[in-house]
């Protein structure tokens, strides 16, 4: 078997060196073409089989944890001034929609050249475990196209419209025609792939397992899927399988002890580290998000009452709050790194978690409210902030329903957890691109606000319906039969 390169129209504008270094590596003999004929061989492969790009600066700029500081205020990027006004970016420039839709199409490329590899070579059970991963990529990496630019599945109807080309087999042609499909037939492709990988993962295969699906990553995945498809039983299955010994506490983010204690630069450093037990999977993206230390369109001093201000516990979040100066602040949570390939030269990028055990446990919080186990969601949640808040008191802050009624004026219990929820995980993955993923899924109104020349602030809304909020497709994809999503 050998690795062919792959560069079809699904990767949306293709450079012009791109495609002629294409059309050379085509046309060399097969001999001189790396022969993927080894278990070694398969398992560096599917390590590339993992977004590259990352989607965290358009989801974030078009979800409600983004603001308007005001007219002259930090740096202007259309890069994070488009999505805001959930206008389309055109091209694939770095941390664009487009370019995060040709990442996943490459990661799905990568990994459907490792299956081939391994059913053709016959490489045996020692492959087993890379097998897994491949398909397990392949789902997350659909399963990320499909929340992004189709639209949401929604529980009790037929999902019916337009999903996202689902690819399982290697391309060597430019252009070959595909149909996006449905979004029932989107999921049911996804769900399949990720039960028949994560039976097949081993914790053991990987000397960096948190750059892997791994079981405990996969099971985390699997608990963000089935929460959009809304099967909450096996989103608590898969929630709980994702720690030891369902000791979430000890392994969530310590917010208020070990990362509190930290130095600015230390904890700037370990955030997203491989040696953080609640990381699950990370990802190195090609990006420079980290290098916008104060645009107009960001955190700014409304967002940051989430952290100054008592929340549903009665007590303020101890999460840091950095400024490069008011309104300009930060989480700090990115440390970039610069891959040279040349003197003077290379690609800025950043370390971010693709999947953390804070999104798995609140993922089972929400199951257990959606199912009417009121005192499991309230454990859960009350796990999530007993780290996470100032001086926390088990007997004076927990949450609890007369709390939630109280502070969010909502009687229906399963309202009010669902709100405590979503407002929890608002605050505690700002900047990480994840509000975006609850607005779609719970069909919640982004309002943002405007300031124009005279200082004068007005508001616009994006509400659930509105066609801006999917994002859109590379208009090359045309060339291969798909059609863009309406405007």
């Amino acid at each position: 078997m050998k690795l062919n390169k792959i560069s079809f129209v699904l990767l949306g504008a293709v450079p012009i060196l791109s495609l002629l270094s294409c059309k050379k590596y085509l046309d060399e003999a097969p001999d001189n073409r790396t022969e993927i004929n080894s278990v070694e061989k398969v398992a560096q492969l599917v390590s590339t089989a993992y977004p590259t790009y990352d989607y965290l600066t358009f989801t974030e700029a078009a979800s409600d944890n983004t603001e308007d500081k005001g007219v002259g205020i930090g740096s202007t990027d259309e890069m994070f001034d488009l999505p805001y006004n959930w206008v389309d970016v055109i091209g694939t420039g770095t941390n664009s929609t487009s370019a995060y839709w040709n990442g996943c199409y490459e990661a799905i490329a990568a990994a459907n050249q490792a299956l081939e590899a391994i059913e053709k070579e016959n490489l045996g059970a020692a492959a087993l475990p890379y097998k897994g991963e491949a398909l397990v990529a392949r789902a997350y990496a659909h399963f990320m196209l499909a929340i992004l630019y189709a639209t949401p599945y929604e529980i009790g109807t037929d999902n019916g419209a337009p999903g996202i080309p689902y690819i399982t087999a290697p391309e060597t042609k430019v252009i070959v025609q595909y149909s996006r499909g449905t979004v029932k037939s989107t999921y049911e492709q996804i769900e399949k792939d990720l039960e028949d990988g994560i039976k097949l993962l081993s914790a053991s295969a990987y000397k960096t397992p948190k750059f892997h699906f791994t079981p405990a990553a996969a099971h985390a995945f699997a608990s963000r899927f089935y929460l959009f498809k809304g099967d909450w039983r096996k989103v608590i299955d898969h929630a709980t399988l994702t720690v030891p010994g369902n000791d979430f506490v000890s392994n969530i983010r310590p917010i208020t002890t070990t990362l509190k204690n930290m130095t600015g630069e230390e904890f700037n450093a370990a955030f997203f580290s491989s040696a953080q037990k609640y990381n699950l999977l990370l990802s190195n993206n090609y990006s420079t998000y980290h290098y916008q230390y104060g645009p107009r369109h960001g955190y700014g001093a409304k967002l940051v009452k989430m952290f100054t201000t008592p929340n549903v516990t009665g007590k303020i979040l101890g999460n840091r709050v950095v400024s490069y100066g008011v309104p300009q602040y930060t989480t700090y949570k990115y440390k970039g790194y610069f891959f040279n390939t040349g003197p003077g030269i290379g690609f800025p990028y950043l370390t971010s978690a693709s999947l953390t055990v804070d999104e798995a446990l609140m993922n089972r919080a929400e199951a257990y409210a959606e199912l009417g186990d009121n005192e499991l969601a309230l454990k859960d949640i009350n796990d999530f902030y007993s780290v996470r808040t100032e001086s926390y008191n088990p007997t004076n802050d927990a949450v609890t329903l007369a709390k939630i009624n109280n502070f969010y004026k909502l009687s229906n219990p399963k309202e009010g957890l669902i709100r405590t929820i979503l407002d929890a995980k608002k605050a505690e993955f700002l900047q990480e691109g994840m509000r975006w993923f609850d607005i779609i899924r719970r069909k919640l109104t982004v309002v943002h606000n405007n300031f124009d020349a005279t200082g004068l602030e007005t508001f616009t809304e994006l509400k659930p319906g509105d066609k801006r909020r999917l994002f859109q497709l590379p208009k090359e994809v045309k060339l291969s039969g798909i059609e863009l999503n309406p405007r």
